[in-house]
């Protein structure tokens, strides 16, 4: 098991987010946390990565406890998160953010074969290396955004709902570059309202509802349920 989540909880202030949640990434998976909006998707994620800290419960990474680490550490031990928004430097270069994502010593080692690499993942982006970030269009940019993430040679790969605000082609895309890079042998959490495409890609899957987890399983056993499909897909078949 690569990543081991038990009994998270996490709080903004007094208001609770999440409660006892429960998760589980075995190594060179592609798992995905689905469920409506405000459901606690983003605040799992982003306390996985780091960026917020758990109340109670602990957050276990290649079998050490990770829960207390200051935040810069989380990617020093191997994770690397594509946040909501993407959240570039729009007037940095794309050749500029795509280099952040390789500061740390073992990754920028590695910069120019992490380059090559993503270039071979997202080839538009070659001719687009010198112009600036915030000049790329919406699936472009979430290229960028992977793609930084991929430079930091993570042992565990955080998405955060990455089809947000795309059309469904570039979407279509997207997650056949997310397919690739689970191929490659990356373990990858990927949280995503869309969630038939979050079952078509994914190999298991749980809900998060009103900052609990309801359901988990493959997903043919998730489409089973038709409360699931009624209320994620609109059909009962």
């Amino acid at each position: 098991m690569l990543l081991k989540v038990t009994d998270l909880e996490v709080a903004y202030g007094p208001a609770p987010a999440l409660w006892g949640v429960s998760i589980a990434v075995r190594r060179g998976e592609l798992l995905s946390v689905v469920g409506p909006n405000s459901a606690g998707k983003s605040t799992l994620i982003n306390t996985i990565a780091g960026l917020l800290r758990a109340r109670a419960g602990t957050i276990e990474l290649g079998g050490n406890d990770i829960t207390r680490l200051p935040a810069h550490r989380f990617c020093a031990e191997g994770i690397a998160l594509v946040p909501e928004g993407r959240r570039l430097f729009a007037a940095m270069s794309v050749r500029e953010n795509l280099e952040l994502g390789s500061l740390l010593p073992p990754a920028r080692a590695h910069r120019a074969s992490g380059l090559e690499r993503a270039l071979a993942l997202f080839p538009a982006l070659k001719e687009k290396l010198d112009a600036p970030a915030g000049a790329l269009s919406g699936g472009q940019q979430q290229m960028v955004a992977i793609a930084r993430a991929l430079m930091a040679r993570p042992r565990l790969l955080l998405l955060d709902e990455p089809s947000l605000g795309l059309s469904p082609l570039v979407v279509h895309d997207l997650f056949a570059a997310i397919r690739r890079i689970h191929a490659d042998g990356i373990t990858l959490l990927l949280v995503e309202q869309n969630v038939a495409t979050a079952l078509q890609i994914a190999q298991r899957v749980y809900v998060l509802e009103q900052g609990r987890i309801v359901a988990e399983g493959d997903p043919d056993a998730i489409l089973s349920r038709a409360e699931i499909r009624r209320a994620y897909l609109g059909s009962d078949t």
